[in-house]
């Protein structure tokens, strides 16, 4: 019986990778073609002759509030200097990063026939890692001083659970997860369930459209942090039924258990500080993908269903 049984279970998990990989390569068809413009590389060049082409090519980047001797001195600034010098250095090649862009957007027009590619640019700005991209249906900008790397003596300030993810290859999961909360529908957040399943629904289409990204790239974790949450998903999941906290709409919940942290706040001294933040989000995720194995349901039907019906319907049970 066991013999039998494997062989079925075998036999679902080889038809799961054959059509996994028939949909990569029909994605592969696609062949989107981006261009990068590299923007922080032309206004780190400009001077008073060149100034007026370029605020005629990205007018959308320069304020009118501000005369032309306003961006000649910010251009001629010490720090802006710093910066261009900065990101020079890190981006003299662009071709890894443009290549998994150009993969990003084709499994999005894959998914979503509708999306055409935008024009990608690349700019400095001082370092606002809050805002390091920005998305909407015509233009995306990627702001490159945000990416020169988690240990970079710019981000000394920046607390080291953010800066973690201030590194180029972040890049493409920013830009999923942007996409992700364009595509993905979801009612008020009521209950920690609720941030929980919608923040699970952003790391699915992370799945969909960043496949070659690990599920640590993913999420933002250090392979030993997923490894944690993989280990300890039963224990996590108990310490959320037990004390009810599904359903509990406690605006401190998502602080603890959603938000970025350097650790998730179970306000237990044995497991606190070896914990990485976001738990929540981690067994959203769990909770979203096994709803998907378990029932016939589309990807995109699935950004619109109710964290109710997803989560009763998903059959989730942790690992042991």
């Amino acid at each position: 019986m066991k013999s039998v049984l494997y062989v079925l279970l075998l036999g679902l998990v080889l038809n799961s990778c054959k059509n996994d990989s028939a949909t990569e390569h029909e994605i592969a068809k696609i062949n989107t073609q981006v261009k990068i413009e590299r923007f922080d590389r032309l206004f780190a060049e400009v001077d008073a002759q060149s100034l007026p082409k370029l605020k005629a090519d990205y007018p959308f980047m320069f304020s009118e509030t501000f005369t032309d001797s306003f961006w000649l001195a910010k251009k001629a600034d010490t720090l802006q200097m710093q910066l261009f010098n900065e990101t020079k250095k890190a981006f003299a090649d662009f071709k890894d990063t443009k290549v998994e862009i150009e993969s990003l957007f084709n499994h999005l027009k894959y998914y979503f026939p509708e999306f055409s590619e935008p024009r990608v640019i690349t700019v400095t700005n001082d370092v606002d890692y809050r805002n390091r991209v920005i998305v909407t249906d015509t233009i995306v900008v990627i702001a490159l001083d945000s990416y020169l790397g988690s240990d970079h003596e710019f981000y000394g300030a920046i607390p080291k659970y953010l800066r973690a993810d201030l590194k180029k290859e972040q890049i493409a999961v920013d830009l999923a997860n942007a996409y992700a909360e364009k595509f993905t529908f979801q009612p008020k957040r009521k209950s920690l369930l609720d941030e929980m399943v919608y923040t699970g629904k952003l790391l699915y289409f992370k799945d969909k459209v960043i496949p070659f990204k690990t599920d640590a790239e993913k999420i933002g974790y250090s392979n030993a942090e997923m490894d944690w949450a993989i280990a300890n998903e039963s224990y996590i999941w108990r310490y959320f039924v037990e004390r009810e906290m599904l359903y509990s709409t406690d605006a401190q919940l998502p602080g603890r258990f959603i938000n970025p942290a350097p650790f998730t706040k179970f306000y237990l001294e044995e497991i606190d500080t070896d914990s990485p933040g976001r738990l929540g989000q981690y067994i959203g995720w769990q909770i979203v993908r096994a709803y998907m194995e378990n029932n016939d349901v589309s990807f995109k039907d699935m950004l619109i269903k109710s964290s109710e019906d997803i989560f009763n319907n998903s059959k989730f049970k942790p690992r042991k």
